[in-house]
């Protein structure tokens, strides 16, 4: 059950942030569902994939290349969902940024009730 609110949850954040984002565009809700999916798997799969054969790199910015895993897997989402657009890796940088810190704070708060 949490794990469908959590799909629902980054769903309309996907939404909200395609409205406000210039450069991210997306072509509806079904689409916005399709995009959390696609997202979730990605970071199921390829996430630990790209962080184990980049963790020279890692370890030297001090973590902060994961900035850019997560910007490549927002490109590949946006490869793989017809409905889901990002112009470039600055936008997918942003993109992640936000829908990162805004997962962690929603997901918090469904975890505390």
């Amino acid at each position: 059950m949490i794990f469908i609110l959590r799909i629902l949850l980054t769903a309309v954040l996907v939404v909200f942030l395609s409205r406000f984002l210039p450069g991210v565009s997306i072509s509806g809700y079904g689409a916005a569902i399709m995009v959390a999916i696609v997202l979730s798997l990605l970071n199921l799969i390829v996430k630990p994939i790209l962080i184990l054969f980049t963790l020279p790199v890692t370890i030297l910015t001090l973590g902060l290349f994961l900035l850019v895993i997560n910007a490549i897997i927002i490109l590949m989402a946006d490869a793989f969902v017809s409905g889901f657009n990002v112009n470039g890796f600055w936008v997918a940088m942003l993109f992640s940024i936000i829908l990162t810190f805004t997962q962690s704070l929603l997901f918090n708060l469904i975890e505390r009730n």
